[in-house]
């Protein structure tokens, strides 16, 4: 009976284990997704805000009424282009961190629930074992 035990132990220590690499892996990857996007949304900005100095810049130099309200509405469109693109990053970002989360939850659930049948079973085990061998040994 003892060896059963051991050997359910063993996969407990082996289940919780996995779990656990399992979380480590998925906050990494989540990591390593919301540094790529905070990158990506750094040079997205840095390029509108080289943009918008290109076309001040020629703004100021030309004299023509006309090519100062395209250039306007150019800086106007590249605006709401980032903006969008923006809100579009963080919408995904949240929602992978909202299915990292549940991932997580499932995870920390079956390991509680495997714990909680391994020492059950190990308890039912030892008690059985227990009393049948105190059963057998008084006859």
């Amino acid at each position: 009976m003892m060896v059963v035990a051991e050997v359910v132990v063993v996969v407990v220590v082996v289940v919780t284990a996995a779990a656990i690499v399992v979380v480590v892996v998925v906050v990494v990857v989540v990591v390593v997704v919301v540094v790529v996007v905070v990158v990506v949304v750094v040079v997205v900005v840095v390029v509108v805000v080289v943009v918008v100095v290109v076309v001040e810049v020629v703004v100021v130099v030309e004299v023509v009424v006309v090519v100062v309200v395209v250039e306007v509405v150019v800086v106007v469109v590249v605006v709401v282009v980032v903006v969008v693109v923006a809100v579009v990053v963080v919408v995904v970002v949240v929602l992978l961190l909202v299915e990292v989360v549940v991932v997580l939850v499932v995870v920390v659930v079956v390991v509680v629930v495997v714990v909680v049948v391994v020492v059950v079973v190990v308890v039912v085990v030892v008690v059985v074992g227990s009393s049948s061998c105190s059963s057998s040994s008084s006859k």
